[in-house]
């Protein structure tokens, strides 16, 4: 048994092969703070222009993104 304390400071005791008996285990993303659990805005990460890249690669495709 360890302890797992989540990032608003709830803690709760579950089994497991991580660490040793009475281990805490401090989480930094869980589903309180998770953006895909509660629901914030993602952000697309551009680095170097790739995203662009692509669109001018494959518009003639009619993939090109409508939101510029």
């Amino acid at each position: 048994m360890i302890t797992v304390r989540m990032t608003d400071g709830h803690e709760y005791q579950t089994r497991t092969t991580w660490g040793k008996e009475g281990d805490l285990m401090t989480l930094e993303i869980d589903p309180t703070s998770h953006p895909a659990w509660v629901g914030g805005a993602g952000k697309m990460l551009d680095a170097g222009g790739q995203v662009a890249r692509f669109n001018k690669r494959f518009s003639g495709f009619g993939l090109a993104a409508n939101n510029k």
